[in-house]
């Protein structure tokens, strides 16, 4: 693929990311605000110290919010654009749109729902402020290691393939995949700082909808930077219509 083209990508990349931020702004603010402001309100009960609020409630729940969902979705989208030069024709016979969406699915369980299994999104009040940066680091580490894994596996696939065929050495490589991610789960320490009387509901519905977020921005990518690439890459020649004598 020539730079021209790798560039137009990463535009149309960054351009559908955005837009899909701007899905999953919508359902962060209808879905997830509600579940952060209870868990505030929890903390705000079983805690004395009432220290002065730096940046209003308000202000966080909007045009924080929205600061911080679309420029995430403009920067996974640039990457994620990357991500599909590099697969488009590597991954199978496969069209912009349908590699676009493979690139989407494979972002989202490598990306967020691998990590989220093992180390799933705390509302506020959840956590120890002491171990903030110890669960950070661990967060991250589990995120790499699963891109590795993912791209490991689909290196195993490929190579399987001639001798296995693409679906034995699909389901070769995934299963090496899951007992690889299975044993990262088992090494990496746990984290469990929920307090005991905290909503069981409030925490379930917050982390629901923390994978709807991922889920509708990833879905979303998928949809908007497939169709932008087909565009580019299969432009549809006009049917030529013959004169009329």
């Amino acid at each position: 693929m020539n730079p021209v083209s790798v560039r137009a990508l990463l535009v149309r990349g960054m351009l559908a990311g955005l837009a899909a931020g701007v899905l999953a702004l919508v359902v962060a603010y209808l879905v997830g605000e509600p579940h952060v402001d209870a868990a505030i309100a929890f903390e705000e009960a079983h805690s004395h110290d009432h220290g002065e609020e730096l940046v209003g409630r308000t202000l966080q729940s909007t045009a924080g919010l929205a600061t911080g969902v679309l420029v995430y979705g403009v920067a996974l989208g640039g990457i994620a654009a990357l991500a599909f030069c590099v697969a488009l024709g590597r991954v199978g016979r496969f069209g912009p749109r349908a590699t676009a969406a493979l690139v989407s699915a494979g972002a989202l369980v490598a990306v967020y729902v691998v990590p989220f299994l093992k180390y799933p999104a705390n509302p506020p009040s959840v956590g120890e402020p002491d171990t903030i940066g110890k669960r950070t680091t661990l967060y991250f580490l589990m995120i790499a290691l699963s891109v590795l894994l993912s791209v490991a596996a689909v290196i195993l696939g490929r190579r399987l393939a001639p001798r296995l065929g693409n679906w034995y050495a699909t389901v070769v490589a995934s299963a090496v995949f899951v007992l690889a991610v299975a044993a990262a789960y088992v090494f990496l320490p746990a984290v469990n700082e929920v307090p005991r009387d905290f909503p069981a509901t409030v925490l379930w519905r917050f982390r629901l909808a923390a994978l709807a977020i991922q889920g509708t921005l990833w879905a979303g990518f998928g949809l908007f930077f497939g169709h932008l690439a087909e565009r580019l890459l299969l432009p549809r020649t006009e049917p030529r219509t013959a004169a009329v004598r």
